[in-house]
């Protein structure tokens, strides 16, 4: 399982969403360029310590992760209020990459027609969205519910 930030613009989220990566062993990559640079102080504070334990790979554009991902075979998952599918009803492998867009405003349309799925997390009626944080943690959660038995038990 793998988590990928497109063009990501607030560094405590991102910093935030890479401590789920390392605590859960989830490779991520950050798709660029980013709002902000990764030197930033509210990236390496919500970031604690757990960004040296984390795999990140950065892309420099969508057009080098996408030359990426074809070498791999991965399914892209894509994260979005736009979802046509709830991604409780989704069925994940363990190759699957679960990506999110920019907080301030998703991913373009083409990024979104390279998705093999768009998935929502459902909310309620008259609210726009969930913190991205938040949907990565609730997203891989799931992902990894379903992949990954031995997550579970290692928490026990």
């Amino acid at each position: 399982m793998q988590i990928a930030l497109y063009q990501p613009d607030i560094p405590q989220n991102t910093g935030t969403i890479l401590r789920l990566c390392a605590c859960l062993r989830v490779d991520a990559h950050i798709i660029e360029p980013a709002g902000f640079p990764v030197s930033d102080r509210h990236f390496r504070r919500s970031g604690m310590d757990y960004l040296d334990q984390v795999s990140i790979t950065r892309h420099d554009s969508w057009t080098k992760f996408e030359e990426w991902r074809a070498t791999t075979g991965a399914r892209l998952l894509l994260f979005t209020t736009k979802g046509s599918r709830s991604y409780l009803d989704h069925s994940y492998a363990p190759t699957d990459i679960l990506l999110f867009g920019r907080e301030s405003a998703g991913v373009p349309e083409a990024v979104a027609d390279a998705a093999d799925a768009r998935l929502l997390i459902p909310i309620a009626p008259g609210l726009r969205s969930l913190n991205v944080a938040m949907a990565a943690a609730m997203a891989v959660g799931e992902a990894l519910r379903q992949t990954d038995p031995t997550m579970l038990e290692s928490s026990r």
